[in-house]
């Protein structure tokens, strides 16, 4: 099963939605947490809303994640052994306030803990099931810790 969510966001994430629609029937349920988006890929059951317990179990139960770059729907995937697919909102698109969840997602990608899709036109691709990937196991990244201490104390102005 391939299990989609665009999060909880006011805005809505069509961009994605169309794109699971233009994929015709992957041969694999879906289920897709649509937000009350007015696009629904028909080809999969789509639910406007789930509950945390249900969304954790759907990504359980998935043999593929996809995600919004939001920071809880990302760590959840992760949270149950997934490595996610992660699309970014953009603010191009009126998806987010701002790029944040590019930089998010790429910055998490560069440790091996998501497969990053900004071009919907290989969305397909990264559905595809694989054994190439290693299981997650989280832990500390000492590249990603290194990461959050330079950002923070840049922004705090300090030097260590």
């Amino acid at each position: 099963m391939i299990f989609v969510t665009v999060g909880t966001n006011e805005a809505a994430f069509d961009r994605l939605l169309a794109a699971l629609d233009e994929l015709g029937d992957t041969g694999r349920p879906m289920l897709v947490q649509t937000a009350g988006a007015a696009v629904e890929p028909r080809h999969a059951q789509c639910v406007d809303f789930l509950p945390y317990d249900e969304i954790v179990a759907s990504m359980r139960a998935a043999e593929t994640v996809v995600t919004h770059a939001g920071v809880g729907s990302v760590l959840t995937a992760l949270s149950v052994g997934k490595r996610p697919v992660v699309v970014p909102r953009l603010r191009r698109f009126g998806e987010a306030v701002d790029d944040h969840q590019v930089e998010f997602a790429r910055q998490l990608a560069s440790t091996g803990l998501v497969r990053v899709v900004e071009d919907l036109g290989e969305l397909g691709a990264a559905l595809e099931p694989t054994d190439a990937l290693e299981p997650i196991v989280l832990g500390p990244s000492a590249r990603l810790v290194a990461a959050l201490r330079a950002d923070l104390a840049s922004v705090l102005g300090y030097s260590r």
